[in-house]
């Protein structure tokens, strides 16, 4: 590990260099430090859950891979996540799905309550890890044919619908005991592979159960519904009923909070260009933050382009207040906990790369026509020094600097996951 007065040596020029360009590289981390990420629980046993039951994983999901020392308990799962989080600077908090409740025994999707994640909420205080949530509409029976809420059969859809409202219920529990809103995002995998003779009735179902999952009012303080689309997926290549452009319409249409998923967009969308338009009708947005590659294929986050644009317009447009961030993948050909620690600390430089843009001035030089002026100084950035800025917030923040972090997984991973047997 560098010592910290290199460290802080190296900071200090670096916070000349951007004070040149009226940027303060304290008032950016201080900014940084305030935006949680939510972590996904399903990184780390590769979107298995802890059901009583053998139910494949279905829905268009797939993990590839096989990279010994998974988590198998909630126990397991929740020491691989202290790991974590003792690696990434910041506050952040936890994205839990439904199928990962402690059950004593098989307990069915729409019997399910807040007492089946009581455990996860004394954590998440005695961590001081605040909880998201999501409906598990996949890897169920009643989920086989690839229908759910859009069933043609009232009664599939009523099980769907009870196992929806039973989620809110226990989002808003969740909310309630940590006094912040738990966000409960909404995603189905309904949809067609082949090419379907009706587009219409599957959306109108659709809207009908989601209107009934929905019906029971919850404090927004406690609880905030989100609804998730996407382009296709594994078996529903023709048609999926929850598209984009159905979410976009229902959300703004029933004041829910509308979710971007990176890795559910055609390859040549960017929903860096989606944001500004969907908060001009939205109050807020929920965005899930993956890497599709050729498909949805929900890699591990890397600092890429688009998501460098992503976080360039949450703070050029001033949207990090109205935006919720969260985590979206799966990889199992890589150590899991390393997976979460990477995409983490990605995105979070991405946004830190953001806060040290020097925004008023470039917005000035777009105003007055001085597009010259504009690219010059957008080019310029890049060579700025900005690792010297992380380095520093990752020492004040206690956790790991540069690829220190990696020595201390491999610790964690000799001294625990390599114990664990299938």
């Amino acid at each position: 590990m560098p010592s910290r007065a290199s460290i802080e040596e190296a900071h200090s020029l670096a916070a000349e260099r951007y004070a040149t360009l009226g940027v303060d590289t304290a008032a950016a981390i201080e900014c940084l430090a305030s935006v949680p990420i939510s972590l996904n629980c399903w990184q780390g046993d590769d979107v298995t859950g802890f059901e009583k039951t053998q139910a494949a994983l279905g829905g268009g999901l797939a993990v590839t891979g096989n990279y010994p020392g998974k988590a198998r308990t909630p126990d397991e799962l929740r020491s691989d996540l202290q790991e974590a989080y003792s690696l990434i600077p910041g506050k952040h908090r936890l994205n839990l799905h439904a199928s990962y409740g402690e059950f004593q025994g098989y307990v069915e999707r729409d019997r399910i309550g807040p007492e089946h994640f009581q455990g996860w909420m004394d954590w998440g205080k005695e961590q001081g890890i605040a909880l998201d949530f999501n409906p598990t509409y996949f890897s169920h029976e009643k989920a086989a044919d690839g229908f759910t809420l859009a069933h043609h059969d009232a009664g599939v859809r009523k099980f769907w619908i009870d196992h929806g409202i039973a989620c809110r219920k226990i989002g808003a529990a969740m909310g309630a005991a940590q006094g912040s809103p738990c966000v409960t995002n909404f995603w189905v995998p309904d949809g067609y592979k082949d090419t379907p003779v009706s587009r219409r009735q599957p959306r109108e179902r659709l809207a009908e159960s989601l209107d009934a999952i929905f019906a029971q009012h919850f404090d927004p303080r406690y609880n905030l519904d989100a609804v998730e689309g996407k382009l296709f997926g594994l078996g529903s290549e023709s048609y999926v009923v929850g598209s984009h452009e159905f979410y976009l319409g229902y959300a703004i249409s029933r004041g829910k909070l509308l979710c971007l998923d990176t890795g559910h967009f055609h390859p040549t969308e960017t929903v860096s260009d989606k944001i500004s338009s969907v908060l001009m009708y939205l109050p807020e947005l929920l965005l899930h933050v993956s890497r599709g590659v050729r498909w949805d294929s929900d890699h591990v986050v890397t600092l890429s382009d688009e998501l460098q644009a992503i976080a360039q317009e949450l703070v050029r447009g001033d949207y990090l207040g109205r935006v919720h961030i969260g985590l979206d993948f799966f990889d199992a050909t890589i150590n899991r906990v390393a997976a979460w620690v990477i995409g983490t600390r990605s995105t979070l430089k991405a946004l830190l790369l953001a806060l040290l843009e020097p925004t008023d001035q470039l917005r000035e030089l777009e105003l007055a026509g001085d597009f010259t002026g504009r690219l010059a100084l957008l080019e310029e950035l890049k060579t700025l020094p900005f690792g010297a800025v992380w380095d520093h917030y990752c020492a004040q923040a206690n956790v790991p600097v540069g690829m220190d972090w990696f020595q201390d997984l491999r610790a964690y991973e000799q001294d625990v996951q390599s114990l664990r047997k299938k």
